[in-house]
C-alpha cells in the first residue's frame, strides 16, 4: 500500500544552539565518551558548528544561542550506561531538574533527558552496534514492547 504522505522513520540529528563551541565540547565531553564527526570554521578559525557521532544519527551544536532556556521543550540521548550520569553532569556544572527522569539543563539552557538504552523500544541495527564497538541488551519490558509492535 502506497502512502499519500511520507512516513517518519527516525531522527538523523538534533541541533542545539551553544554560546562557544569549544566550551560546550568540553562540558559534554566531560559527561559523556563521543566522536567528534567534524566541525566547521568561519573565515577567522573559530568554530560554528560541530558534530558529536552517534552512530547513524548526530547532535549538532551550532554557535549562537538565540532562545530562552527550556523548560519543557527537550530531547532524551541514549546512553549505553546511564548510572554515572547525574554525577558526572553535576560535576560539570548542569543543573539538575526535580522529578523522575534524569534531565538536566546544559550551561545554554538546552534540556536535555538521559536514557538507558537497554529500556528503550530505540534500537540500532547490529552493524551500526558492531561499528560502535558496543554489544548491548534489552530489559524484558523493552523486547516485550518490540515484540507488541512486530520488532522483535
Amino acid at each position: 500500500m502506497k502512502h499519500i504522505k511520507p512516513r517518519l522513520v527516525g531522527l538523523n540529528h538534533i541541533a542545539l544552539e551553544v554560546a562557544d563551541i569549544e566550551e560546550a565540547l568540553r562540558f559534554y565531553g566531560s559527561i559523556f565518551e563521543f566522536d567528534l564527526r567534524g566541525c566547521h570554521k568561519d573565515d577567522m578559525g573559530r568554530a560554528v558548528m560541530a558534530f558529536i557521532d552517534m552512530g547513524d544519527q548526530f547532535l549538532a551544536l551550532s554557535r549562537g544561542r538565540h532562545q530562552n532556556p527550556d523548560r519543557d521543550r527537550h530531547f532524551g540521548l541514549v546512553v549505553d550506561d546511564r548510572s554515572g550520569v547525574r554525577e558526572l553532569a553535576m560535576k560539570a556544572g548542569a543543573k539538575m531538574l526535580e522529578g523522575e527522569f534524569l534531565d538536566f539543563l546544559d550551561p545554554w539552557g538546552n534540556r536535555i533527558e538521559v536514557v538507558e538504552y537497554a529500556d528503550l523500544q530505540f534500537t540500532k541495527t547490529p552493524g551500526v552496534l558492531r561499528a560502535m564497538g558496543l554489544h548491548l541488551t534489552k530489559t524484558e519490558k523493552a523486547m516485550r514492547e518490540l515484540h507488541e509492535k512486530g520488532m522483535g
